[in-house]
């Protein structure tokens, strides 16, 4: 997992614990069980990819250079 995307969940309230995922619920943190936590992480992966297509698609060639540097920073591959 990437760490900022790990760094991110843990400011949402999430808790990532020996590659377990662990979500804010009203008796308090709860296993994800039934994904292992990969379904949080693609969703992250996801909302990344969807910037990337976005500045993509922006007319200026400075669109493009972001693109990389998002990718960068993510540690997501298109």
């Amino acid at each position: 997992m990437n760490e900022r995307i790990r760094q991110l969940a843990e400011q949402a309230g999430c808790k990532v614990m020996d590659g377990e995922w662990y979500i804010p619920s009203a008796i308090g943190l709860e296993k994800i069980v039934y994904t292992n936590g990969m379904g949080l992480e693609k969703f992250a992966e996801l909302i990344v990819k969807e910037m990337l297509q976005t500045c993509e698609d922006h007319p200026a060639w400075t669109g493009r250079m972001i693109g990389e540097q998002i990718k960068q920073h993510f540690g997501v591959e298109e």
